[in-house]
Formats: structure tokens, C-alpha cells, sequence
């Protein structure tokens, strides 16, 4: 007989993690935004710690400051590169949406890490600004411009991505209605687990705004440094070292609170702004529609970036063809973008 073989648990583990990891960069590279996300990423942290270390050499905060803003971007590339690898996991029974809202949470966090950093910036610079430091200002000059560099790359890479990566989607599902007795109603939905990853396209989207807006204010924050390194070159103004600093902290709160709002906004499952004004329109043209008396209780939220979700309750006549009413409110308000509508209809009684 030939022996037992046993396996090794401690290679069986390493191959389990060499296998997900396998198929973690297989899902990045899949798609060019996260691939895009993930270049980037490497790029941008292997210049922060160029910037911080010169920044480190030079005394000068402005640098440092954007070194470190440059490593909060880098949070905010591998939150944005987990969010979009995330979102492409299929619905389940517990998560019928899928994990799509993940790239909410990660702008929500990833928005408030740097409105700490944006903090700590400035309460650091009102101490320079009271007793300014000796800068090295000589040697400012060149780390700043390479990293002016650094941040166009990223400025060109994403502005491509966002002018060219907008969103579409479309409704589909079976729509169907039905009655019981006493007082009637009907009920209509489009299947949960149709809303595909694809149809879901949106969702990267958002990311890759929140992406744009943190490198656009970084690249803003390199002009800074070397406006700052030219004043103190030519003029002896070691004062514009921490008015340089502050100049970032401001744009790095400025650049994350659109993006705090919004995930907010998503989170506390507020209306779409974006449907505001034509929901009312959607509501009168339900309303037009043979045998509908009112639209009663309608709730919309966003699922993810530029996704909609609905629900309402229509108060019809007995006579009416439920699967007409339902198939009429579906497309008026896929119209819109609304991707899911689940209808209710409560029969008015004779």
C-alpha cells in the first residue's frame, strides 16, 4: 500500500491566499477605472514619500503637508480601488442590492480622514505663521514641480476616465400585478437580483469623482508649494511657507465636502436632488393615466451614485387593468432613471 499523503495546512493556506489575491487583481485589471485607480496608486505613493522626505530635508511644512496629502489621497485611491473591486460582488440573499454602497462608505470615511488631516495642516501653520521657521527653500523648487507632474498624469488619467465613464442604465424586469378580495390591491416589482453589476455602472462613477476632485486639489496644493518656494527664493518671504499650508488645508476640506455631503445625503436615504423636479411631472402623468384616482406614500432613494430606487402606492378603480397601470408607471418613471420601482395598488372601493 502506498502511504498517506498528508498536506501541509500551513501551503494549503498560502495557496487560498495566493488564489484570492489572484483573483482580486484579476478584478482590478478587468476594468480600466480600477485599473487607472490602482497605476495611479503606486505612482502617487511612491512620490509622497519622495515629498516627504525632501520635505523633511527642507523644513518646510508646505511640503510636508502636501506629502501627507498626497498620502491621504493615496487612502482615498485604495478606498476608491476597494469600493470598485467591492461593488462588483453579486447580490446574495442577505445582500439583495449587492455591496454597491460600499463606494458610499468609502467617501463618507475616506472624506472625514481628511478633513482631519485638513486640521491638523492648519492648526499647525497658524504656529509657523506666528514664529516662521528657516526654510531650504532653495531646494523646494524641483520636488514641487515633479510632483505638479505627478498630479496632471492623474489629472489627465481620471478627467479622461470621468468625461468618458458616465453612467447609463436602463429597467427591465417582469412587471406584473394582482388583486385579492375585500379591499384589493396589487403589487408590481422588478426582480431584486436582475439589477446587474453593469446596470449598476454608476456607482464607479461616483468614485471616480471623489477620486478627480482629491487629485485636483493636491495638484492645486503643488502650485502652492512652488509659489511659495518662488516668494521665499526671491524675495526672503518665509511667511509664505505655512500661508502655503493653510492655502492646502483649505482645499483639502473644500475638495471632500461635496463628497461628505452626498454620501450622507445617500445614507439618510434622502430623495435624489437630481429627481426634484420631475418627480411631480412623473406623479401627474401616473395620475393621467385611465382608472388611476392618486399616487399616495412615494419614497425614492439612491441606492449608489446616480442609481434610483422607488416606491409608491396608487389608489385605482376596480375596473382597472392592473397590468397596464404597471407597466405605465414603470416606464414613466424609467424615464427619469428611476431603476427600481416597486407599485403598490390599493383598489378604491365601488
Amino acid at each position: 500500500m502506498l502511504p498517506l499523503t498528508h498536506k501541509d495546512p500551513t501551503r494549503s493556506i498560502l495557496s487560498r491566499i495566493k488564489e484570492k489575491f489572484g483573483g482580486w487583481v484579476r478584478l482590478i485589471f478587468s476594468d480600466r477605472n480600477s485599473r487607472n485607480l490602482f497605476l495611479f496608486l503606486i505612482l502617487n505613493l511612491s512620490f509622497a514619500f519622495v515629498e516627504l522626505a525632501y520635505g523633511i530635508w527642507t523644513n518646510s511644512l508646505g511640503l510636508i503637508s502636501d506629502s501627507f496629502h498626497m498620502f491621504f489621497d493615496c487612502t482615498g485611491l485604495l478606498a476608491g480601488l476597494a469600493a470598485s473591486v467591492i461593488t462588483k460582488w453579486r447580490a446574495n440573499d442577505k445582500f439583495s442590492y449587492g455591496y454597491v454602497r460600499a463606494e458610499v462608505l468609502a467617501g463618507f470615511v475616506n472624506g472625514l480622514f481628511l478633513l482631519f488631516i485638513a486640521f491638523f495642516i492648519m492648526s499647525e501653520a497658524v504656529e509657523r505663521l506666528i514664529e516662521p521657521p528657516e526654510v531650504k527653500h532653495e531646494r523646494l523648487f524641483v520636488v514641487s514641480v515633479l510632483g505638479l507632474l505627478v498630479n496632471l498624469v492623474g489629472i489627465y488619467a481620471f478627467q479622461h476616465g470621468h468625461a468618458h465613464g458616465g453612467g447609463h442604465g436602463h429597467s427591465h424586469g417582469g412587471d406584473h400585478g394582482h388583486s385579492h378580495g375585500g379591499h384589493g390591491h396589487g403589487h408590481s416589482h422588478n426582480n431584486v437580483h436582475g439589477l446587474d453589476v453593469e446596470e449598476l455602472g454608476g456607482s464607479n462613477s461616483q468614485i471616480m469623482k471623489g477620486v478627480f476632485l482629491h487629485i485636483l486639489a493636491d495638484t492645486l496644493g503643488s502650485v502652492g508649494v512652488i509659489v511659495s518656494a518662488v516668494l521665499m527664493q526671491m524675495f526672503g518671504w518665509m511667511i509664505a511657507d505655512p500661508i502655503c499650508s493653510m492655502f492646502i488645508a483649505v482645499l483639502i476640506a473644500l475638495s471632500v465636502l461635496a463628497l461628505i455631503k452626498d454620501s450622507v445625503l445617500i445614507l439618510m436615504q434622502r430623495q435624489p436632488a437630481a429627481l426634484d423636479r420631475v418627480l411631480p411631472q412623473c406623479y401627474q402623468k401616473v395620475m393621467s393615466l385611465a382608472g388611476v384616482y392618486s399616487v399616495q406614500e412615494p419614497h425614492f432613494w439612491t441606492l449608489c451614485s446616480d442609481v434610483y430606487v422607488g416606491a409608491l402606492k396608487l389608489e385605482v378603480s376596480k375596473a382597472v387593468d392592473p397590468k397596464y397601470v404597471v407597466g405605465h408607471t414603470h416606464m414613466i418613471f424609467a424615464a427619469v432613471g428611476v431603476k427600481q420601482l416597486y407599485v403598490q395598488l390599493d383598489y378604491a372601493p365601488m
